[in-house]
């Protein structure tokens, strides 16, 4: 049976999905808060992928049994969503797979102390912070039972122990907790710096939970055509990337997963259209063959291809070539490919 504590956790803090047009000038605002369950941040992003959205800022953090993500999202040409309909559908389909996510749920990863409340605290380092955070927990009636705070590298963390002032108990049991959980969030940063394009956070999430990553807190802002991400990675088991060679291993996949989508889209983009209705708008046997054949016979390489053959008998294929040489297509060979297959039907 399962656990009844995660399902009380579950009645206590029902999933919770914002969509708000009105955040944000340019983007839409979209919060999901909800029980943490292993994959959800990839769920979810594969979920705003297939829904054509693209992620120009979103905030991640997923700790102590509690997921909350921040997602500012625009269509696929770039612009704020206004279609009322297509509002309803974005927060409907969420709502779905996020009580879906959480039924399946059988047992809930938390950390609890009996008589203290625990906040983790990371950012880029300056002066004056532990200050700060100190004055507003005494403005909110906090007491500091304990505190630990660590800088490295131009980041700052820390762990600290709070009880409200008129319930002060005895000191923490858990003394050895805070030097572990300092070193977990400042051992297990990744910072990716690349141009930004479609598809990136999926891809980037999806490689870090292959490779059995949780990312627990998050940042990705994109801007003039750059995309920088920030993530906080351990174990599924909680345990911290542990070994310089774990961490080459995983920039090396992270790179791999960001330059299969981009690296050779150096070449031309071919799009098979059926726009304009002409021969090879209809979708027949061998049409793929017949496309293919004609590159190959004109010294062309397919590096990537998207093949998409619709119910309705139509195709709408696209490929990104290079020359044997692994440069872009000389344009006179465009000419000639554009000639064989028909000006209608290719877009260059």
């Amino acid at each position: 049976m399962e656990d009844e504590f995660a399902k009380l956790i579950r009645r206590i803090n029902p999933p919770r999905i914002v969509v708000d047009n009105g955040a944000c000038e340019h983007t839409t605002f979209i919060q999901v808060d909800c029980v943490y369950k292993q994959r959800i941040l990839l769920e979810l992003v594969q979920l705003l992928s297939d829904m054509n959205l693209n992620v120009t800022k979103a905030y991640v953090s997923s700790d102590a049994g509690w997921f909350m993500d921040v997602f500012y999202v625009t269509d696929d040409n770039g612009n704020k969503i206004t279609d009322e309909g297509t509002l309803v559908y974005i927060e409907k389909t969420l709502e779905t797979k996020v009580h879906f996510l959480n039924s399946m749920m059988s047992s809930v990863d938390s950390t609890s102390s009996e008589d203290h409340t625990l906040i983790e605290l990371t950012r880029s380092d300056r002066p004056g912070i532990l200050s700060e955070l100190s004055a507003i927990l005494a403005d909110m009636g906090c007491d500091v039972v304990n505190a630990e705070m660590w800088t490295h590298n131009g980041r700052a963390a820390a762990v600290i122990s709070v009880i409200d002032h008129s319930t002060r108990h005895g000191r923490s049991r858990r003394e050895t907790y805070r030097g572990r959980r300092l070193h977990q969030i400042l051992f297990a940063v990744v910072t990716i710096r690349c141009l930004d394009r479609p598809k990136l956070l999926f891809d980037t999430v999806c490689c870090s939970t292959d490779m059995e990553y949780v990312v627990f807190h998050g940042t990705v802002i994109t801007g003039r055509k750059e995309a920088y991400q920030e993530y906080y990675l351990r174990h599924v088991d909680g345990f911290p990337i542990s070994s310089e060679a774990e961490q080459q291993r995983v920039m090396e996949c992270l790179e791999a997963a960001i330059e299969r989508r981009t690296k050779d889209v150096r070449g031309y983009r071919l799009i098979k259209s059926s726009q304009n209705f002409s021969s090879y708008s209809d979708d027949r046997l061998g049409l793929l063959s017949d496309i293919t054949r004609i590159f190959r016979e004109n010294g062309l390489c397919i590096k990537r291809a998207e093949i998409c053959s619709s119910n309705g008998g139509k195709a709408k294929h696209n490929f990104f070539l290079t020359d044997v040489g692994g440069n872009s297509v000389d344009p006179k060979n465009v000419d000639l490919i554009q000639n064989e297959i028909g000006q209608g039907c290719l877009k260059v």
